[in-house]
């Protein structure tokens, strides 16, 4: 890939406010191009990305974006009258243009650009092939532990459901690999017929194998197969007068029905498939994604992505389709409610990316086009619900504007929270809020790392989170171009968090953003919170406001994440021995220490001699663990 930056005399930040924009401006690049393809930028007079783009012939494109008299929508009329300058990257081929794209989309996202806002990973079932006795259990991120993958599923939900009725039908583990080495007798999920307790003999390795082979035909769709084996077993098991092994038989041949019952639609004619409808209205667009493995439907999930202020059905599925799998794996097959544009230039990208034959398809009858208008169904009540909700959440806001006399109702909405117990473990909880609602993968926490947590300084903790909250804003956006910056603060806590806030706020020259103090009032009754400003008097809504009600929501999710990651840090503090803190012993090694001595305890306190006949442990980390539990 060739890099062609060229910048015409307009292309300065600090251009005057009388810069030429628009066709001018853009003729003017149409002699320095050829017909190479590859990846445009247009940008406004302040060097704003308006929209980047890709082009088989670079020269064309532009010179079609340069003439007046061409047709162009009222979209993309907007965007060139804003363009002050332009610039270029040429790639060897359109495949690569395409890719390269719908990268600086994602990393610079541009106003007029279809922009995919959520794109988080799916999990999948996973047999982990991992030690002798393979175990069954959730996964998300990365392939890279060996064993074989199912998915993806929709929810986390979906796949926990599949993995509880699972383990009925296969009785496969799901305890890590230290705790199957550790145990010495059967564990509650072998009491409750949900394991086969091979950590204790209780079945063989060829027997363990065998439902480990049953469990993955029935997740690649073999589950005729899978029922008619087990019915032949319980049939063959009741004729032996062997019930009990018989009626836990059926019990498993229930679970499974349950599964496949459980998956929904369930198509004949469609093995393997990924189905895609949108739903366009009133300038907002859903897409609902259906899973189809093995013949069955693994759960779906909404997307609502931005139409850079006017796009068609065909762009948005485009840019929709190439940013979702930008780090998946498409499917051999792809179902779409719309053509797409340049399907076979998508077509031979996600194949590039998959490395086999990947086939997008809008099919007009049988049982694929009733998938389709399935999810385009679901995407059409999708986007009416959102809509609905985004009225009334509207509504809420403008009357929190009021009610806290700002200028506008805010569009991201900040609320703060500290959780603690007397000092330990202290952490901060930042959540966020704005016109879609919760914004849960905009969530933060904050260890507490200052004197404040070990204090229990309330109003410490809230000055230590804000600051490294603001002066990382102030690093990475100091012009406040992105909606990374917060309209409204809202902080759990009366005059005195308020008054801590103001001192790190003028600390920081961030005077222009509002935050309020939520406190609980007399007798921190819910309904009766009191409101504190900065240098006015403290002040109620009326017990039956809506706003009363929306700030008290705000407050307590705020409350839940941040008491939520105290739980979780208290647990992992509580479950963590000296043998973390002693360099070189990992994982591997604290578990061969532990089963060996018993305790940490027992470890601190043995000899050089018996440190070193434990398996991984060499006489050089023997000498390491004596020296750091010795010289301590």
């Amino acid at each position: 890939m060739q890099d062609d930056v060229k910048n015409g005399p307009e292309t300065d930040a600090e251009t005057p406010a009388k810069v030429p924009l628009g066709h001018d401006v853009i003729h003017g690049y149409v002699r320095t191009l050829d017909s190479s393809p590859g990846v445009y930028r247009m940008l406004n007079a302040k060097a704003e990305v308006l929209y980047v783009g890709k082009a088989r012939n670079l020269k064309a494109r532009v010179t079609n974006y340069s003439r007046p008299s061409a047709q162009h929508s009222g979209r993309i009329a907007r965007m060139i009258s804003e363009t002050a300058s332009m610039m270029f990257l040429t790639t060897r081929t359109e495949t690569e243009a395409l890719l390269l794209e719908q990268n600086l989309i994602k990393q610079l996202k541009p106003r007029y650009n279809v922009l995919l806002r959520d794109d988080k990973s799916f999990p999948n079932i996973l047999i982990s092939k991992e030690h002798g006795f393979p175990a069954l259990k959730k996964h998300r991120g990365k392939k890279t532990e060996k064993g074989s993958y199912f998915g993806p599923f929709a929810s986390a939900g979906a796949v926990n459901r599949t993995l509880n009725q699972l383990q009925k039908v296969f009785l496969l583990r799901n305890c890590s690999d230290a705790m199957f080495e550790s145990r010495t007798r059967p564990c509650l999920m072998h009491q409750i017929r949900r394991c086969s307790a091979p950590c204790v003999a209780k079945v063989t390795p060829e027997q363990y194998a065998a439902q480990v082979s049953d469990a993955e035909r029935f997740l690649e769709g073999k589950t005729t197969e899978v029922q008619a084996q087990l019915a032949t077993q319980m049939t063959q098991a009741s004729e032996a007068m062997e019930f009990e092994r018989a009626a836990a038989l059926r019990d498993r041949i229930r679970a499974l029905t349950q599964v496949q019952q459980a998956q929904g639609i369930n198509p004949r004619g469609v093995a393997e498939a990924d189905v895609i409808a949108l739903h366009l209205e009133g300038g907002q667009a859903c897409v609902q994604v259906f899973f189809i493995r093995a013949n069955q439907s693994w759960g779906n999930r909404d997307f609502y992505p931005r139409t850079g202020s006017g796009a068609e059905e065909a762009e948005i599925l485009e840019a929709f389709v190439t940013q979702f799998y930008d780090d998946k794996d498409p499917p051999r097959l792809i179902l779409l409610s719309h053509p797409v544009e340049n399907e076979d230039l998508v077509s031979a990208a996600l194949a590039e990316r998959a490395g086999r034959k990947v086939e997008l398809a809008v099919p007009q009858r049988g049982e694929k086009a009733e998938l389709v208008e399935n999810a385009a169904r679901n995407a059409r009540e999708s986007l009416a619900r959102r809509m609905a909700e985004g009225a009334a959440q509207s509504k809420l806001l403008q009357g929190l504007a009021e009610a806290f006399d700002l200028d506008a109702p805010p569009r991201r909405i900040e609320i703060y929270d500290n959780a603690h117990i007397q000092g330990s473990d202290a952490v901060g909880g930042m959540v966020v809020a704005g016109a879609d609602g919760f914004n849960k993968g905009q969530y933060r926490k904050f260890n507490i790392k200052g004197a404040a947590g070990a204090a229990g300084d309330d109003f410490g903790m809230m000055k230590e989170v804000l600051t490294r909250r603001f002066e990382r804003l102030l690093k990475d956006d100091p012009d406040r171009k992105s909606d990374t910056w917060p309209d409204l603060l809202l902080i759990d806590g009366g005059a005195g968090q308020v008054s801590a806030v103001g001192e790190i706020m003028a600390e920081l020259g961030v005077d222009d953003i509002p935050f309020i103090g939520v406190a609980k009032g007399i007798d921190r009754d819910a309904g009766k919170e009191e409101f504190y400003r900065p240098g006015e008097r403290p002040f109620a809504l009326q017990r039956n406001d809506p706003v009363l009600y929306f700030v008290q929501r705000l407050r307590d999710e705020a409350h839940r994440w941040a008491n939520g990651a105290h739980r979780a840090k208290r647990s992992k503090a509580i479950s963590a021995t000296p043998l973390d803190d002693v360099p070189g012993v990992g994982a591997a090694r604290k578990r061969a220490l532990l089963a060996h001595f018993g305790s940490a305890k027992a470890v601190s306190r043995a000899g050089l001699s018996d440190l070193m006949a434990v398996d991984g442990i060499s006489a050089a980390m023997a000498q390491a663990i004596h020296d750091y539990f010795h010289d301590r």
